[in-house]
């Protein structure tokens, strides 16, 4: 409903009739610092939006951004050191041949000397992770299906609604009933996805 145009170009995508085609060894790879020009393009490009990342490559092509990758130390072990690559999306409707390859490889080359490890996700609802084979990630593992909240067009995630957040979110909320209780009686529905493929470089 909301991000129709995204899911036109991914279904396009897969079917291989994007209208649009260019090679990634014509485009020139640039690191992005500019925050508000990533958050443009993946609110606009990719089907989860924008999310924090610390460094940002992008191919461009007459000086116009075409394909992005984002990474950060991995968001959910702030310890560890391992790095993810957050994001990945190309310009709705165009195949950008070797897009992807050029930018890791980049990546691996320019940014990561001390070879440390890298994890993504797949969202299976759209994707089988094919894209982590091309790029030499190994398969780790299918996480547990999660949810959001959604009422009257609007979308929670689960970690803004986690029980002890409710008094302060909710009109009507009740100490002795479940988060998903107090959710559902004030008009939330859950809704489920189909977790998330874990790669590994």
């Amino acid at each position: 409903i909301y991000k129709k145009d995204i899911i036109k170009s991914i279904i396009l995508n897969k079917i291989k009739n994007n209208q649009n085609k260019i090679y990634a060894r014509k485009c020139e790879i640039k690191q992005i610092f500019d925050t508000k020009q990533v958050r443009l393009f993946l609110d606009s490009n990719h089907i989860q939006g924008y999310t924090h990342s610390s460094l940002n490559l992008g191919l461009f092509l007459n000086n116009e951004l075409v394909s992005l990758m984002t990474f950060s130390k991995n968001r959910f072990k702030k310890l560890s050191n391992e790095l993810e690559m957050v994001r990945f999306c190309n310009k709705l409707n165009t195949n950008i041949v070797g897009g992807a390859s050029r930018l890791f490889n980049n990546f691996i080359r320019e940014h990561n000397p001390n070879k440390l490890n890298i994890i993504s996700f797949a969202d299976r609802r759209f994707f089988d992770g094919n894209l982590y084979n091309v790029l030499g990630f190994q398969f780790i593992k299918n996480t547990s299906p999660s949810y959001i909240y959604w009422k009257d067009g609007k979308v929670l995630g689960r970690m803004s609604c986690q029980k002890h957040k409710l008094s302060k979110l909710l009109p009507n909320f009740s100490p002795t009933n479940t988060e998903y209780e107090n959710m559902l009686n004030n008009g939330w529905r859950r809704v489920w996805d189909s977790g998330n493929g874990k790669w590994l470089f």
